[in-house]
């Protein structure tokens, strides 16, 4: 499968993003070739009553990935069954990823994927995985021939401002933020500030999980919003993960709202 790239820009944060050009997808063999890896894939998981429908969308998550493993190398894999967070899917998709290049790198494969391309649902390293796999364990399917699309590299501008400039003068005195990782001080802060009781069952008042404390920060970040504020460009999952950037920046927007509360 040749991936001729043509590159493309946009404004936003340091970040590349491959995708195919929208006339490739309407190539005949292109077509032929997600529908003879869809139909595998499907003949395979059968009697796991598992259907796949869109490559991109059933597959990125890591769970359809390692049921198909398992079933072609017939092993069990040490992962979590459902997991619906960002983290944990993207640490299940490790784990099935490792597993396949423990069995693809000793018969000189070269690894045209990774964790993050297949959970951002990048179509060219999906079907570089499941050619891969359909040819390593001799799928009993014909793989069209000659297929070659048009890939477009877009790369995402960093956008700085002031407080990145801050943030890098000062990166030595920004542990205290690690108080506010589990969501309760954030919680309890937004109940102070807005002058009103949260009640104690909308959080967790002693989180022990990493979704415990997840929750507990995107019910702070609602109650930000309900108070006015924008929508935090943080996840939740980065506060809990300790990103110092992200957490300063959202209690820098709270400093500004606030200062003047009494």
């Amino acid at each position: 499968m040749a991936l001729t790239k043509v590159s493309s820009k946009l404004t936003e944060e340091n970040e590349e993003r491959t995708m195919i050009d929208p006339n490739s997808k309407e190539d005949i063999k292109f077509k032929e070739l997600i529908k003879v890896l869809i139909d595998w894939i499907n003949d395979v998981l059968v009697e796991e009553r598992i259907i796949v429908k869109q490559l991109e969308e059933d597959l990125y998550d890591g769970q359809v990935l390692q049921k198909l493993l398992e079933k072609l190398a017939d092993r069990k894999l040490n992962v979590a069954e459902v997991t619906q967070s960002e983290i944990g899917q993207k640490q299940k998709l490790q784990t099935v990823l490792e597993a396949v290049h423990d069995l693809l790198r000793p018969h000189g494969w070269t690894i045209k994927w990774n964790v993050d391309s297949i959970h951002g649902k990048n179509l060219v390293s999906i079907l570089h995985l499941l050619v891969a796999l359909a040819m390593h364990f001799r799928a009993p399917i014909r793989l069209p021939e000659h297929v070659s699309v048009q890939v477009v590299v877009v790369r995402k501008r960093e956008e700085r401002d002031a407080f990145d400039t801050l943030f890098d003068h000062a990166p030595d005195k920004l542990s205290v933020v690690k108080k506010f990782a589990d969501g309760v001080y954030l919680v309890l802060l937004m109940g102070l500030l807005e002058d009103y009781f949260v009640p104690l069952h909308n959080f967790y008042l002693t989180p022990e999980s990493f979704d415990q404390k997840v929750h507990n920060v995107s019910f702070a970040f609602e109650l930000m919003q309900d108070g006015g504020l924008k929508k935090p460009k943080a996840r939740p999952e980065d506060v809990v993960n300790l990103d110092l950037k992200s957490t300063l920046r959202f209690l820098y927007n709270l400093f500004t709202k606030y200062k003047n509360v009494e």
